[in-house]
């Protein structure tokens, strides 16, 4: 039976570091365990040279409440998406790839310098600059207008959409169709559909959450579920934490409003005439409309929302599923409005 390695272990983690020759055999190493995401288990390895690590080590059971399971294999498309986009998305924009490991399922990547802040918990505080939301809506149209010569590599690299389907379409969409049968057919017919849609590559998980701020730039972490597909996905899950907040922040509603629309503004500017489908805006809304019902009735709600504010929301998008909005303009109308 192949050895076990819990990089938590802080002890057995410094021992496999320094037999594979990753570092020094007599160099003094510093750990910490990261809070975050439910997918991995994170550790920041610090070197007397003052270099640091970030160390990933995807889980094959995800931290939350109701059983969700994932090949840990996934960190390796993870690291094939961390080098791919750091050729196609402005300069430091990502963290630099160390290097992985296929038997342990380890990811290394170098550290976001100090000091960082996460974005999601600075606009959970009211905080909301103009100039990060453009950078947000730049860095996902730069990766959506891709590399027009590599376009055909790009789709045989990122071809295998599992772990998008067992960590997006099945807790997001499956699953809450399965809680509300009032909204299955749009979300099934949506998930569908999603998989019919394929134009360019799809980061998957562009939330706040998987977002720092160093200096005044974004950084973007987090690509496990990164594949070739609709892109429309990537707008509605980035979408719905703007107006997910707008609803729970109502003294900066209308901040929230016009931070989604800047959004959609920037990221349409920066597309430009890429081959997108003539139907991108429609399905960027339906992807937000389903993207909010997941994030309140799916298998990973939002934590900050409380239970009065889930009921709301997705009374709010249920009562917009039988005549939904077709632009993103009248979906930030008709949410709020309901609101």
């Amino acid at each position: 039976m192949a050895p076990i390695l819990n990089i938590e272990d802080h002890p057995r983690l410094e021992a496999y570091l320094k037999s594979t020759g990753r570092v020094g055999i007599d160099e003094p190493l510093s750990f910490q365990d990261l809070a975050g995401g439910v997918s991995n288990r994170t550790v920041l390895v610090r070197r007397p040279t003052g270099e640091a690590w970030v160390v990933k080590q995807a889980l094959p059971k995800l931290r939350v409440p109701v059983d969700w399971f994932s090949s840990p294999e996934r960190v390796h498309r993870e690291a094939l998406g961390l080098r791919w986009l750091a050729r196609m998305a402005p300069p430091g924009a990502l963290p630099p790839f160390v290097f992985e490991d296929h038997e342990f399922h380890l990811l290394v990547m170098e550290a976001v310098p100090q000091p960082h802040e996460n974005w999601k918990s600075v606009l959970l505080q009211g905080r909301i600059d103009s100039g990060h939301v453009e950078q947000f809506a730049r860095l996902i149209g730069t990766i959506h207008r891709m590399l027009p010569h590599s376009r055909e590599e790009i789709a045989c690299a990122f071809d295998d959409r599992t772990f998008f389907e067992s960590l997006r379409l099945e807790p997001y969409y499956h699953f809450t169709a399965s809680r509300l049968p009032e909204a299955s057919h749009f979300l099934r017919c949506l998930a569908a559909d999603t998989l019919t849609c394929r134009w360019t590559l799809v980061h998957g998980d562009y939330s706040p959450k998987n977002i720092l701020l160093h200096r005044g730039r974004l950084i973007l972490l987090d690509h496990e579920v990164i594949h070739f597909g609709d892109g429309g996905f990537d707008l509605g899950f980035s979408l719905t934490h703007f107006l997910s907040k707008a609803h729970h922040l109502a003294e900066q509603r209308q901040h929230f409003a016009e931070a989604a629309r800047r959004y959609w503004t920037t990221y349409r500017l920066t597309l430009g005439n890429v081959a997108a489908p003539d139907d991108l805006e429609r399905r960027a809304v339906r992807h937000t409309l389903g993207c909010l019902l997941a994030r309140v009735a799916g298998r990973s709600t939002l934590e900050y929302l409380g239970e009065h504010e889930r009921t709301r929301q997705r009374e709010v998008v249920l009562g917009l599923l039988p005549s939904p909005p077709e632009t993103v303009d009248d979906l930030l109308y008709r949410f709020l409005e309901r609101l």
